[in-house]
């Protein structure tokens, strides 16, 4: 019968379950292991998972590197919990803030060998539910038992993880005309993926010809920026340039793609900036937390254009990476449009590092 979950549908219930920081069982042909997030995770069931055997932290290899940890899994380390260690302490080797003033955790005694394939799946999971990329384990042998008496989500990680990789298709769920200050004659479109992950916006301008090169910016979400003009970030300025360019030529299609933070979500965002405050750059703050330089997926914004009949676009950006993720999708980019706006003294250091270790054209 149809009634039963797909797979897609079984990963965003994952999903969801990680975020609220209930256990998921993740199987593989090798085995099988409980994960839940560090960040969620409860004295009480801290408890309980080390009673179902050896708990242990998975971690990537950037913030492994941050703290001096062997990552022997190539992409992450699994790290062997202390059994007289609480959430306070798995909370402070997750999670930086406080690594300045608390700086030897260590040292740590890191699993090699075994299964590690779970574990990669619980990471995944942990940074598409915008979590610290963190989560606590313990490797199973009756995962069905465990599963069905806990009413917990099982999810087959060796089929999951490739459809995880993948671009969920998205599909124009409705679109009206909103009267934009900049661009009176817009529309908003609403997409939304099939993955249960979050919504994407458009706004057209006008009535764009899709045999010619579209006038387009990929914007990434920024609440801080983009409403309430927050200038540690140039997203807000940006954001109203590209709009008012539009409407000045009388079209344009900019992409509101929800991707907070370079991908990792408004909480990890607000983590980065606390960590700024203590003198590390974006690009540093990002591999304390655990990511990489930039987790945002631009094939979004190009099967988006895609989607609308969109096959060349006049590119709204500083940054050559969007530029070669279009053509990477075969969105033709046949002009870069500079948007130099929103400088200011707040800005200046996280905008010099954008350009030096991140290619921006400023």
């Amino acid at each position: 019968m149809s009634l039963a979950p797909s797979l897609s549908e079984l990963i965003a219930r994952a999903r969801a379950d990680m975020r609220m920081g209930v256990p998921v069982v993740l199987r593989s042909e090798a085995g099988a292991a409980l994960a839940i997030a560090a960040e969620d995770l409860s004295s009480a069931r801290l408890n309980d998972l080390r009673k179902l055997g050896q708990a242990y932290l998975a971690i990537t290899a950037r913030r492994a590197e941050t703290l001096s940890a062997r990552a022997y899994d190539s992409d992450l380390a699994r790290l062997i919990l202390p059994k007289d260690v609480d959430v306070t302490w798995i909370e402070a080797v997750a999670n930086p803030a406080d690594d300045l003033t608390h700086p030897m955790k260590g040292p740590f005694q890191s699993l090699r060998g075994g299964n590690a394939l779970c574990a990669k799946a619980a990471i995944a999971l942990a940074k598409s539910a915008r979590l610290l990329p963190a989560t606590v384990m313990v490797d199973l042998d009756n995962a069905y038992e465990i599963a069905a008496s806990h009413g917990l989500t099982i999810l087959p990680v060796e089929t999951a993880l490739p459809l995880m990789a993948d671009l969920a298709p998205l599909h124009d769920m409705v679109h009206a005309r909103v009267p934009l200050l900049a661009a009176e004659t817009s529309r908003v479109h609403v997409f939304r993926p099939e993955d249960g992950g979050e919504e994407h916006y458009v706004v057209e301008v006008g009535r764009p010809d899709r045999t010619k090169p579209v006038l387009a910016r990929l914007h990434s979400a920024c609440f801080t920026g983009d409403i309430f003009g927050s200038m540690k970030c140039d997203c807000g300025p940006q954001l109203n340039a590209a709009l008012t360019q539009m409407g000045e030529e009388g079209e344009g299609i900019l992409l509101y793609l929800n991707q907070e933070g370079r991908g990792i979500g408004h909480a990890n965002k607000m983590r980065a900036y606390s960590l700024q405050d203590q003198g590390f750059d974006t690009v540093e703050a990002n591999h304390r937390l655990g990511f990489e330089d930039d987790e945002r997926d631009f094939r979004i914004g190009a099967a988006i254009l895609k989607e609308m009949g969109f096959g060349a676009v006049r590119l709204l950006t500083n940054n050559p990476n969007k530029i070669a993720r279009m053509k990477d999708q075969g969105i033709e980019v046949t002009e870069r449009v500079p948007l130099k706006v929103g400088q200011n003294r707040y800005n200046e250091a996280y905008l010099a590092t954008k350009a030096r270790k991140s290619g921006h054209l400023l």
